[in-house]
């Protein structure tokens, strides 16, 4: 029986004010989304409207997600606009499931325009948490600035939709599904592809798969504990480190991506991964690893707990590289950080006379970096590190790094980084995070901060804590100016940079899901003195928050009698 073509509907509606995405895409809370009438499809429709016509016709994008509740729906919403509004072709993760990583590997395979990502990262999940929608460009990584601004435009004069409300696809069915739409020469084809294959393929080209198998299976093997955090690598864990290298099935934990993350916030921190840290101080495990909920943030820890601070784990993983075949075949290029991680990074540059880049935060400038052959690895001090393979942070790569490392060097993780610290100095370290405050409040702090620290007498103050006395060399509001294409970014956050290298940094974040304002507070001191690398990171940065939070008033100003996270 011949079935009729779909119709093609077009909806009216009504721009709304608050759709202009961040670094992340667009963060609001999960009820925002589900309740809010056509919030969802205006800015669905508002991203696949920023695509030029002429290149989205016939198109095909990616589509995945972190699996947290609200992603069927949100899926089912995206296929039935993208097939309304001309997209050729859609390519999904089984059960709508797929890693940022996959995401970004899988539109390079095979070229696609881009892909929609739903997720909110390591915030929570569930009806009462986080959703996120995030837009990956052709390059695999996230939207530019001019992209975001095109999106955020278009949403502020939506006035009708496209879409086809009678299409439906079976995310649990792998292979080609075909629609005839109404209108259309051509028909719509959406295919459902295995979450994991294309990126463990690309792994498998990247890493000596023989030699990370033999430090997991092997006589006096590796004995690792690895906590998924119930979100979206969970799979990648089991097919990757479990069938494919041999780690024993009860090596990873919470596999399961739920749609709640089980109850608590998908952060891969000490603060939210207590589970691993205790299992990691009360047994013999070596390695240790979480991820967050969409898997391009990781945690690393060593036998008995020991804590890898991620701005080390980039440096640490740069002057490793070697041991990685991709980097002996391609080579390596330069390293990118965000202009808040520690410059443990830039030390391992200089010593292999190789370029360091210092970025704003946000993925994109990476990309640019990358695209244009300057660099091939970069980190954030917000536990993401990543490579030119692709062009988005990757929780997974970073582990199998660490574990290359461990089979070439045949050491523990504590003995690679305390080496790490005699040869290049230890920079210590911290965050300070100050979550969901007052917008204006936050705002008018960081602006009364840039006054002070603007003026010019502020760079000859000198700070007494004890007995450390700081020197201020510089300060100011951070500005970017992108060595590719000359984009400028501004107010990037307000640095505090003293004599003998410490440093301070400020930084104001709107991407909380609708709750309120964040202040960062970072604080860094670098001691070269091996005898001096065992310190509590809290007391050698004692004095440095204590000039921080005397210069911020952010107690005083909030309301707050401390932070709400410490990393």
């Amino acid at each position: 029986m011949e079935t009729s073509p779909i119709p093609v509907v077009t909806v009216q509606t009504a721009p709304f004010d608050d759709q202009r995405p961040g670094t992340n895409g667009l963060r609001r809370k999960t009820a925002v989304f589900e309740g809010k009438k056509n919030y969802l499809q205006n800015y669905i429709q508002s991203v696949l409207s920023s695509i030029d016509l002429r290149d989205r016709n016939g198109c095909t994008m990616v589509v995945g997600s972190d699996g947290r509740y609200f992603s069927r729906a949100a899926i089912e919403a995206i296929v039935q606009m993208a097939a309304a509004n001309g997209i050729g072709r859609l390519v999904i993760g089984h059960n709508g499931l797929l890693s940022t990583p996959a995401v970004s590997c899988i539109i390079r395979k095979i070229k696609a325009i881009g892909g929609i990502i739903l997720t909110a990262s390591h915030n929570p999940g569930g009806p009462g948490g986080d959703f996120g929608i995030k837009f990956n460009v052709a390059n695999g990584g996230p939207s530019s600035d001019t992209v975001m601004e095109r999106i955020y435009q278009v949403s502020r004069t939506l006035e009708e939709y496209a879409i086809c409300p009678d299409l439906r696809i079976d995310l649990s069915r792998l292979g080609r599904q075909e629609f005839d739409l109404e209108n259309k020469f051509k028909p719509f084809r959406v295919e459902i592809v295995d979450s994991v294959e294309v990126y463990l393929q690309l792994l498998r080209n990247i890493f000596d798969f023989n030699a990370i198998k033999s430090l997991l299976t092997a006589p006096g093997r590796l004995k690792i504990h690895i906590d998924a955090m119930n979100g979206v690598t969970g799979p990648y864990v089991r097919r990757i480190l479990c069938d494919e290298l041999g780690a024993p099935a009860n090596s990873a934990v919470n596999c399961v991506p739920l749609e709640d993350f089980g109850g608590r916030p998908p952060e891969p921190s000490l603060t939210y991964a207590t589970s691993l840290v205790d299992a990691m101080k009360g047994s013999d495990f070596g390695f240790g690893a979480a991820f967050d909920a969409d898997g391009d943030r990781y945690m690393i820890l060593g036998e008995k707990g020991f804590f890898v601070n991620p701005a080390d784990s980039v440096a640490i993983m740069a002057a490793n590289l070697s041991t990685i075949p991709y980097f002996r075949q391609h080579g390596v290029r330069g390293f990118a950080r965000s202009m808040a991680t520690s410059t443990a990074l830039d030390r391992v540059a200089k010593a292999m006379k190789l370029a360091l880049y210092e970025t704003p935060a946000g993925w994109r400038y990476f990309g640019n970096l990358m695209d244009s052959g300057r660099c091939s690895l970069c980190g954030e001090e917000s536990f993401g590190t990543g490579s030119d393979h692709i062009r988005e942070k990757d929780g997974l790569w970073s582990v199998l790094v660490w574990l290359s490392i461990m089979a070439a060097r045949k050491q523990g993780v504590e003995q690679i980084v305390r080496e790490h610290w005699a040869k290049f100095g230890r920079n210590y370290f911290c965050r300070f995070d100050y979550e969901g405050l007052d917008p204006r409040a936050a705002f008018y702090l960081m602006r009364d901060l840039e006054g002070v620290i603007s003026d010019k007498a502020f760079t000859s103050q000198k700070f007494a804590v004890g007995d450390h006395i700081y020197s201020v060399e510089r300060a100011d509001n951070y500005e970017y100016i992108d060595p590719v294409d000359g984009a400028v970014a501004r107010n990037q956050g307000l640095r505090i940079i003293f004599t003998d290298a410490s440093r301070l940094v400020f930084r104001m974040s709107g991407s909380g899901g609708g709750m309120g304002a964040i202040i960062r507070i970072y604080a860094e001191s670098f001691e070269r003195d091996p005898e001096r690398h065992s310190r509590e990171t809290q007391v050698v940065l004692g004095p440095l928050i204590a000039i921080a939070l005397k210069l911020s008033n952010i107690h005083e100003r909030t309301g707050r009698r401390g932070p709400n996270v410490i990393t």
